[in-house]
């Protein structure tokens, strides 16, 4: 990483992906990463929990959520809300574990020195973490295909305006993300 390098994600020559971000830029997200982590938190349970449904993954009481932004992260895979619930049941837990896997693994390579050498696990996990604070950040907002000047007319201490300029800041990390990990794929 060279010292007039801007930040984010890149693949060196050598094929090695690399995270290289400010200390600011670590703080947010890390702040950023444990507000997604309380969103994610599973519900406790209202009844005691079936041994054998706990087993295979199977969550009983698994409905659409009333929180938008966990609706569009959990989104139903059907459009008859009796067979969207009936996927949610046998799918939402892994879901919401692997999501607060890739949570858990993002945060730890914040933790280590930058710039940090991410693996093709640890890349994975952020480019679904990524997503997910996007996907999150852009459904409080409603964020839509207008383009940014609705928030950018907004007056500076509207806090909807620094909440869209993360989510556009997060929208470029995920872009150089995408981008370092194109640049390793085979033609």
């Amino acid at each position: 990483m060279g010292l007039l390098d801007p930040p984010g994600f890149r693949r060196n020559r050598h094929g090695h992906l690399w995270m290289h971000l400010q200390e600011g830029e670590r703080t947010l997200l890390t702040q950023l990463l444990d507000q997604l982590g309380e969103l994610l938190a599973p519900p406790e349970p209202e009844q005691p929990v079936d041994p054998l449904e706990e087993l295979v993954g199977i969550d009983p009481a698994a409905v659409r959520p009333a929180d938008p932004a966990l609706a569009r992260l959990f989104p139903d895979a059907y459009s008859d809300p009796e067979a969207a619930d009936e996927f949610r049941r046998f799918t939402q837990r892994d879901l919401r574990s692997t999501k607060l896997e890739h949570l858990d693994l993002a945060r730890a390579t914040l933790a280590r020195k930058d710039p940090t050498r991410l693996s093709d696990e640890e890349a994975a996990a952020w480019l679904g973490t990524l997503n997910d604070l996007r996907l999150t950040l852009g459904t409080r907002l409603a964020v839509s295909q207008d383009g940014p000047e609705p928030f950018l007319e907004l007056a500076e201490d509207d806090p909807r305006r620094g909440m869209y300029l993360v989510y556009d800041w997060l929208t470029y990390h995920q872009d150089r993300l995408i981008r370092a990990l194109d640049r390793g794929m085979p033609r």
